[in-house]
């Protein structure tokens, strides 16, 4: 009994797995139909290197077989067309001394440039086989980075300035991102720092003394990164700046401030001027005597002998007088010498006198 019920499983089993293989060999994925794997759907490149588009396929045929690559362009641009690795037909001018095929559908590009950038579809088919093998690789071709720097209008500001530009500037490089360091830490779009939308510029808006420090840039595309050479910014408080800028002028003005102080310019003296007493011959010009310039001998009685004393007199120019008046008096010479003093001769008379009015010399003087 035991064995008659084990005879109908195994051949269940059987039935099972013959319909499982007659089943696998109308299915696309089947051994009946090209099996394409890519291990790697995106491809970066570099202008000037190369790029290997890799595909594996498997069959149960033995035949060669049919590789095509095709270029998406509004119109597809087939590149190379082959059986295993023999190029069928002649490549485009383009792609000329630049392509290589390999046994297993890989497509190996030659000295790249900017225009193999792309999507590539590959089909793989072979004749005994019912389905062809299908797939596609994204191509990027980007120029390396060259070394970038922080260009900006000048390296000091002063404080409070209004909008101060630093740009991240490179010679070279495609598809390129940008972020931006201030004393090591990076840099985001806060209150006062602004970066444009591709962020190749910062934009301080209002410059503040804790925004003197090291600013750097740093700057990546698909195929490498280059940072700048760090720059300082220097911000100065005004007072300090004003310093600084008139640090050159500040001797030529103190020169300047001491030479208006201590040069006054010429002019006449208000000072009166001294002048001597005239000789006693020259009457022809003489003004009559001032009792306030001229001061007459005086009596005086000694040991019962009337004896005139000695004067001097000196006679001085009134401070009112015009220069009409101090012209006349005297020639220049008089004005070279120091005031004289005249003393009168002692008289042996007496002088005369009547009704007690003062005694008055016979000559006169100015």
């Amino acid at each position: 009994m035991k064995a008659v019920k084990e005879t109908p499983s195994k051949a269940k089993i059987f039935s099972q797995i013959l319909l499982l293989v007659c089943l696998g060999s109308f299915n696309p994925g089947g051994v009946l139909a090209v099996n394409m794997t890519i291990p790697n759907t995106l491809i970066r490149g570099t202008v000037g290197g190369e790029a290997l588009l890799s595909v594996r396929y498997s069959s149960f045929s033995l035949d060669l077989p049919v590789i095509k690559w095709q270029l998406q362009r509004e119109k597809s641009v087939t590149l190379v067309q082959s059986i295993g690795t023999d190029i069928i037909g002649t490549l485009r001018p383009e792609y000329r001394d630049r392509i290589l095929v390999f046994e297993n559908g890989t497509l190996l590009l030659h000295n790249l440039r900017l225009s193999d950038d792309g999507i590539y579809d590959v089909e793989i088919s072979i004749t005994d086989d019912t389905f062809t093998g299908e797939g596609s690789i994204t191509l990027t071709v980007d120029e390396s980075i060259s070394r970038p720097y922080i260009d900006m209008e000048s390296s000091s500001v002063l404080e409070l300035s209004e909008n101060v530009i630093l740009n991240c500037s490179h010679d070279n490089g495609t598809r390129t991102t940008y972020r931006w360091f201030k004393g090591g830490k990076p840099l985001t779009n806060v209150t006062r720092f602004m970066l444009s939308p591709d962020q190749k510029l910062l934009t301080i808006t209002r410059v503040l003394m804790a925004d003197d420090d090291i600013y750097s840039c740093a700057v990546e595309n698909p195929v490498g990164n280059m940072t700048s050479l760090p720059i300082r910014l220097t911000v100065y408080r005004r007072s300090s700046l004003y310093i600084i800028l008139s640090t050159g002028g500040i001797f030529l003005l103190i020169t300047l401030v001491t030479v208006c102080a201590c040069w006054t310019p010429s002019k006449k003296s208000n000072q009166p001027v001294r002048k001597p007493l005239s000789r006693f011959n020259d009457h022809s010009h003489r003004s009559p005597i001032s009792h306030t310039d001229d001061v007459l001998p005086k009596m005086t009685e000694h040991n019962g002998i009337h004896a005139v004393t000695s004067l001097y007199v000196l006679q001085q120019k009134e401070p009112s007088m015009d220069d009409s008046s101090s012209n006349s008096i005297g020639s220049p010479s008089e004005y070279d010498h120091p005031p004289c003093y005249t003393s009168f001769p002692n008289y042996n008379g007496s002088l005369t006198q009547s009704n007690g009015s003062p005694a008055h010399s016979s000559h006169r003087y100015t």
